[in-house]
């Protein structure tokens, strides 16, 4: 019987689904519980308040879009369904707005922080398991990314809302009013050579984490 060879990179992809989905559903949670606690109700009545992967997966941009950048060997990068808000339930909906806007990518790094936790801990106890620690650091790296990538103020990115209650003007609002265009603004800020830049900047911040196993592991 022929050994069967399976692709290494194939076996790292479908590791990273899990994680993609499980980051994915605790940001749109974090956006829909927040906006509840300040008072709107929209994401709890459209089934949003939920930690189920499957309530918040966008066809496009949760399972294409990580299958077309797996195939090119691209960035892995998605989304999911955004969360329906509606600032004029807030009581103060600029200040709010912005909270709940960030709750998101918060989310992403409080959880980034939890995959490090258990990172640090298993090398404390002396595991010896290399895929464990790579499925681990793949949580701190996609959470750092998707915590960062959601903070850039290009529409319909969480970072746009903040830029835009942060200084609410004209010139802010016809920004926000880019509709599909933000998501080709998006795509083009993806292709061009301002994403090295960016991901430069994902490295620097996981060379914090790098400099916090050190110190703790030694």
């Amino acid at each position: 019987m022929p050994d069967i060879q399976v692709n290494e990179r194939l076996i790292r992809f479908l590791i990273f689904l899990p994680l993609f989905f499980l980051s994915l559903a605790i940001h749109e949670f974090a956006h829909a519980w927040s906006a509840y606690k300040f008072g709107d109700n929209t994401a709890k009545n459209e089934g949003r308040l939920t930690l189920n992967p499957l309530k918040h997966i966008d066809l496009f941009g949760s399972v294409l879009m990580p299958i077309m950048a797996f195939a090119s060997g691209f960035a892995l990068i998605g989304w999911a369904k955004p969360v329906p808000v509606n600032p004029r339930n807030f009581r103060n909906p600029h200040r709010d707005d912005i909270v709940v806007s960030a709750a998101g990518p918060i989310s992403n790094f409080v959880l980034s922080f939890i995959f490090f936790a258990f990172f640090i801990l298993l090398q404390l106890l002396e595991v010896n398991n290399p895929r464990v620690f790579n499925i681990l650091w793949m949580g701190v790296y996609f959470n750092v990314f998707l915590g960062l990538f959601n903070l850039l103020p290009i529409p319909p990115l969480d970072g746009s809302h903040i830029v835009f209650n942060l200084f609410p003007n004209r010139l802010t609002a016809s920004f926000m009013r880019l509709g599909i265009y933000g998501t080709i603004v998006l795509m083009v800020f993806i292709y061009s050579p301002l994403w090295a830049l960016f991901i430069k900047f994902v490295n620097y911040i996981l060379g914090f984490f790098n400099f916090l196993e050190k110190v703790i592991v030694g």
